[in-house]
């Protein structure tokens, strides 16, 4: 039953993290396609717009070069001051072959007034820019009509950069609210199924403490005593799981812990389970005196699991070498094995749920030493250093005061 409970909690908690991914590429791609219509739309809108401009701006230069041309009859001088009137939007400056400004329209007045050679300085952008249009007049004198971009030009253009700045904040907002809702969801099955599993094992096992209590009283032989000691040691063992277990989601309890005491015990628990040829040993000059806010089942959890990690990569030889030390009020645990170390870039993947090199392993040893020091510890836990001869993990811990 326990091991029915542990693995639908891990298959949910698998079914949740490959639901999020599934969600983050369509989020994307969905981001992607709003970015292109709207570059493709209003890139496509723009174009339309300034062809028309141009065509405004051709009809009133040559509206100027009927009002230049002597033989113009009243009607078409009309026609031509009408055309001049009726341009409220595209800034037009009119000059002739030694780009003396002859009229202008549609500029900011108050600059012009401001500044004499502000009319000067926009018709050198405008010839950068070859943004003009010949003026034929009957002598072959040649003028020019130089125009400008109209503010809704301008708009349209910048509109997009708008639309995407606004899209790229929805997206963000929305990606963040998406993942914290994810997180939640599985920090509930993740936090309801453990003390659920809590909750199963602790049945069985208080009737199997009390079927020893009554065994103990029937067989009497130093062996039978032995056998009865040894399995109250695994049911100690089970109890202290369920306990771990029924810790998930709540706020632990930390007290003030000697570190060198909770790493032997976690020293102790892996090395009778380890093979002949694996040493794991405390280092003989760490300072005894270290002491740090502690959760000690948790902590020890959170060792056991880098240290089981530590004995699969080291394929049943080599060594484990357990070192604390206090700097600037934080105190640091380095955790070194000689096994075949971790490649860079799964260095930060190795925490994530889901993530193994084992054959067999669900990937969530990490995940959960992670979150019980970062979350219920507040302190720190990451890859230090690895390479081909074995891989160093830190934990970074409060001193405690």
């Amino acid at each position: 039953m326990c091991n029915l409970y542990i693995n639908t909690f891990i298959f949910c908690i698998m079914y949740i993290f490959h639901k999020r991914n599934r969600w983050k590429i369509i989020l994307f791609l969905l981001a992607v396609s709003i970015v292109f219509f709207t570059l493709w739309y209003t890139q496509r809108l723009a174009a339309s717009i300034a062809k028309e401009e141009i065509k405004k701006a051709t009809e009133i230069a040559n509206a100027y070069m009927v009002l230049n041309n002597i033989e113009s009859d009243e009607l078409e001088l009309a026609n031509a001051l009408e055309k001049i009137k009726v341009n409220e939007n595209i800034p037009v400056i009119w000059s002739n072959q030694k780009e003396e400004i002859l009229a202008s329209k549609n500029f900011d007045s108050l600059k012009i007034s401001r500044d004499d050679e502000y009319l000067i300085k926009e018709l050198n952008k405008l010839k950068t820019k070859q943004q003009f249009i010949e003026i034929e007049l009957p002598d072959n004198e040649q003028q020019y009509l130089y125009y400008k971009d109209s503010d809704l030009l301008v708009s349209i253009r910048k509109y997009p950069f708008y639309v995407l700045a606004l899209v790229a904040l929805f997206f963000v907002i929305s990606f963040a609210a998406f993942t914290s809702a994810r997180r939640a969801e599985q920090n509930q099955v993740w936090v309801g199924l453990a003390k659920e599993t809590a909750h199963q094992l602790g049945t069985p096992l208080s009737s199997l403490t009390a079927w020893i209590e009554i065994l103990r009283e029937k067989l009497t032989s130093e062996d039978d005593e032995m056998m009865f000691d040894e399995m109250q040691k695994d049911i100690d063992r089970l109890v202290l799981i369920a306990e771990r277990f029924s810790k998930i989601g709540s706020v632990p309890e930390l007290d003030k812990h000697r570190l060198v005491d909770v790493l032997q015990n976690g020293v102790d628990y892996i090395s009778k389970r380890a093979s002949k040829n694996i040493h794991i040993f405390l280092v003989k000059d760490m300072d005894v005196n270290l002491f740090a806010m502690l959760n000690p089942p948790l902590f020890e959890w959170v060792l056991e699991n880098i240290m089981k990690n530590a004995l699969d990569a080291m394929d049943d030889k080599g060594e484990i070498h357990i070192q604390a030390f206090e700097k600037e009020d934080d105190i640091f645990v380095d955790i070194t094995d000689t096994g075949k170390g971790i490649t860079k870039n799964n260095f930060e993947q190795i925490f994530t749920p889901g993530f193994s090199t084992k054959k067999r392993g669900w990937g969530l040893g990490l995940t959960l030493a992670r979150r019980i020091i970062e979350e219920y510890h507040h302190g720190k836990i990451f890859v230090k250093e690895s390479s081909s001869k074995g891989t160093t993990f830190r934990i970074q811990l409060k001193a405690a005061m």
